[in-house]
């Protein structure tokens, strides 16, 4: 609905704007847009049905006649069965509220739910897929059809045979380790860390949070963080004595935490010291500057390759952790740079002028002031890099060799690597616990992550 000045004489309603309801072209324009989305799937789909028609069936396919009539049969059938629940849903709402309920917007709802939730089952499939495959020893990544089984699962292979799994596959991950008593001591100390807190934010979703509960929360998580860093840290390549490269993959794990974390600090101290340099002083070449970092944005890492390695291999730090750690710090600032330059305008600069006025300088204004009002942007930062420095594969691939200093993605490539000497088994295994400390970074801090995003990139 949109809102024009009234220039008659007639007595003006409050606010002095008369309303006007919206044109026949924009109220259709919703639909218009539905109705080609849904032509675009039904051609989509005629054309793909037409190309499969008359191609030879696989042996590896469970072929079912007609089954896309059975497919859109039963979307037709969930959709009776929404729009007979929206309709006593609405009934049931209006009787106890009392205020008019459409039933379009009701059906609407529940149908986009039923779209959601297909989304969601084809966006999960592949990971459950993984993660049973990681506990098949059989060394297959692809579930092959058993046409004599009566579970329709097994007839179509969407699922591998449940009754074939085991530990083997992690088993040879954990091949030759071994581990002192204190760093059993410590990693116990780190699990005890994690059930407090996971039990704590338990509690505290079901409505029970104090302020105790909170500063406990806050302890045993600088506790787990504390220790965790002390295990991945002292964790040395000769605890790991395997023969194979399955061995060493939790070692390519400690090497990756190492590098990860080490960048993620080093993230924070650069990136924090620029942008508020760049939000709160004003010096020459500042604006131009800031339109570098942008610029150097446009280009991908992999364009720099050849001028990353060349100026390693001439700074003596070629297959070091020094050279990739310098290397992931550089490509960290500009983007975290603009975040944090962001957040800081947001802030009162009426707090620092406060210090100052005190006698703090202006270092002491960013220690005392800032950063502390700066804790959630810190955590952003910090995870922003960790994630994206343990998911690069490129540049570690290229400056590292050997497999004591390999990091994760490249020991997952040597599990795939030979035409038929593929370990798939192991590949998902291995992947499987490789994602796990990124899965609980993100799952414990997503909060700090979203408001970080969201308070560097708005300025009040």
């Amino acid at each position: 609905m949109t809102a024009t000045p009234h220039t008659g004489t007639n007595d003006l309603p409050p606010g002095g704007y008369v309303h006007q309801e919206p044109s026949l072209l924009r109220r259709a324009l919703p639909w218009l847009v539905l109705a080609v989305v849904i032509g675009g799937f039904v051609t989509l789909g005629y054309f793909l049905a037409r190309n499969m028609q008359g191609r030879p069936k696989s042996f590896t396919i469970f072929f079912v006649e007609r089954g896309w009539v059975r497919f859109l049969l039963f979307l037709l059938a969930a959709s009776g069965v929404l729009a007979l629940t929206s309709l006593i849903g609405q009934r049931i709402g209006q009787a106890r509220t009392g205020r008019k309920i459409g039933y379009g917007a009701v059906l609407g709802d529940q149908l986009t739910h039923l779209f959601l939730i297909l989304v969601t089952l084809v966006a999960i499939y592949p990971l459950v897929y993984v993660l049973i495959a990681a506990f098949d020893p059989r060394n297959s990544l692809f579930a092959f059809p058993d046409f004599s089984s009566p579970n329709i699962f097994y007839k179509t292979g969407l699922m591998p045979k449940l009754d074939v799994l085991s530990m083997e596959n992690f088993q040879q991950l954990f091949e030759g380790v071994t581990v002192p008593a204190w760093q059993l001591l410590l990693a116990g100390l780190s699990g005890a860390a994690l059930t407090g807190v996971f039990l704590l934010a338990l509690m505290g979703r079901l409505g029970r949070d104090s302020e105790g509960l909170s500063q406990a929360r806050t302890w045993l998580m600088r506790l787990l963080i504390v220790s965790l860093a002390v295990l991945v840290f002292f964790l040395t390549p000769a605890q790991f004595q395997g023969g194979t490269n399955e061995s060493k993959f939790i070692l390519s794990v400690r090497n990756t935490l190492l590098v990860s974390g080490i960048t993620g600090v080093l993230a924070i101290l650069l990136s924090t010291t620029a942008g508020y340099a760049m939000a709160r002083l004003r010096f020459p070449g500042r604006f131009h500057t800031l339109l570098f970092f942008i610029f150097i944005q446009m280009f991908p890492v992999f364009l720099a390759l050849v001028a990353v390695y060349t100026l390693m291999v001439t700074l003596g730090l070629s297959n070091t952790f020094t050279g990739l750690i310098l290397a992931y710090s550089g490509g960290a600032i500009a983007f975290n740079t603009w975040i944090f330059k962001g957040y800081v305008e947001s802030l009162p600069e009426s707090l620092e002028e406060a210090a100052m006025v005190d006698g703090a300088t202006r270092w002491q204004t960013f220690l005392r002031v800032v950063l502390p009002l700066s804790g959630g942007m810190l955590v952003f930062i910090f995870l922003n890099q960790f994630i994206g420095t343990y998911a690069e594969f490129i540049l570690a691939n290229i400056l590292l060799t050997g497999v004591e200093k390999w990091t994760v993605g490249i020991m997952l490539l040597s599990f795939t690597q030979g035409q038929f000497s593929t370990k798939w088994g192991v590949f998902a295994a291995a992947a499987t616990l490789g994602a796990l400390p990124i899965v609980a970074l993100f799952y414990g801090f997503q909060q700090y992550f979203v408001g970080g995003a969201t308070a560097g990139g708005v300025k009040e």
